[in-house]
């Protein structure tokens, strides 16, 4: 086989594969909103359990909706019949696996869950199967097609099963109101853990570290335009007469400003800035403060104490230096 015919399998496998994904839309609908209401109200942990290659994917899945503010654990079909089905409580759910929905293991674990009472979402390839059968709701898996040319290697069923539970674990972490600082608890380690290694008081500059650019609401816009040359943060922060922040200027306020007066001699900082700029505490985590740039395309956040008084500024190449991401 040369390489033109190798890149022309591998093309049919990812269309294969994602067609197998999209399929997934059309199976949607009160089954699956049973499963989120199922899996959002369950007082114990979500338990996924699965054969082989669904098995595989079944522990990823756990892991996903551990990491995103789920408890779930993955319970081995085989070996819970020999002692590991003690780790289900009746508080507990159960995500069985199957895309043929007949995995005899599987089944053999059927009758304990029933006996305990623990609801059942079943996740099969064969909405007339005995697994499908047996849960409160059924999650529709099935694929056209598997991309093995033979019809027998699970490649689009085990793609479509992880996909069904990244929807499951994503729809939850909204329902949840899982947060980004939430996400990065759960993520202590590598890169994703400096998110809550740093706060903004780490990596802020502050009056000890240098003057900040601050000016009062009735200073000349044209002395405004000097002050943020000076001090090359590209935005002033402006306060009112109890020194409190009532606003923000930046280049790009100055350039909008030059645009729209002719004359600008005249004008003060509390003709132009921006009223009710974004801010953050020194408490914050870093990761807030980079979200919020990120979000609203701002460079520079001034920092302020409990009384809305700035004290110092956090620059994102700052925050991106110290590998927060």
């Amino acid at each position: 086989m040369n390489v033109i015919d190798i890149n022309k399998v591998a093309c049919e496998v990812f269309e294969i594969e994602a067609n197998s994904i999209l399929r997934l839309k059309n199976s949607l609908g009160k089954d699956f909103d049973r499963a989120i209401d199922l899996m959002y109200n369950c007082k114990g942990r979500v338990i996924i359990t699965g054969m082989g290659k669904s098995g595989l994917i079944g522990k990823k899945i756990a892991a996903t909706l551990t990491s995103t503010g789920t408890p779930s654990y993955f319970l081995h079909p085989a070996e819970s019949t020999h002692g590991d089905s003690g780790i289900i409580t009746r508080d507990d759910l159960v995500i069985a696996i199957s895309n043929s929905g007949e995995t005899q293991e599987l089944l053999n674990l059927l009758p304990l869950i029933k006996r305990f009472g623990v609801p059942i979402i079943s996740m099969t390839g064969n909405m007339t199967s005995t697994l499908a059968k047996a849960g409160e709701c059924v999650l529709d898996i099935s694929v056209e097609k598997e991309a093995c040319p033979l019809g027998k290697a699970p490649t689009a069923s085990t793609t479509a099963t992880l996909a069904m539970g990244d929807a499951l674990a994503v729809c939850l972490l909204e329902k949840r109101g899982f947060t980004a600082e939430d996400f990065l608890i759960y993520h202590p380690g590598g890169a994703l853990g400096k998110g809550i290694k740093y706060h903004v008081e780490d990596l802020m500059m502050s009056d000890a570290d240098r003057k900040l650019p601050i000016a009062t609401e009735d200073a000349k816009f044209t002395d405004l335009i000097k002050l943020i040359t000076d001090y090359k943060l590209g935005m002033a922060m402006i306060i009112d007469k109890s020194g409190r922040l009532s606003g923000m200027l930046t280049d790009g306020d100055i350039r909008r400003t030059v645009l729209k007066y002719q004359d600008i001699k005249p004008l003060l900082a509390k003709d132009v800035m921006t009223v009710n700029p974004k801010t953050v505490l020194t408490s914050d985590f870093a990761a807030s403060a980079l979200h919020l740039m990120e979000k609203y395309s701002i460079t520079t956040l001034p920092v302020v104490n409990d009384d809305n008084k700035p004290i110092g500024v956090v620059h994102i190449h700052d925050i991106l230096k110290a590998g927060v991401v």
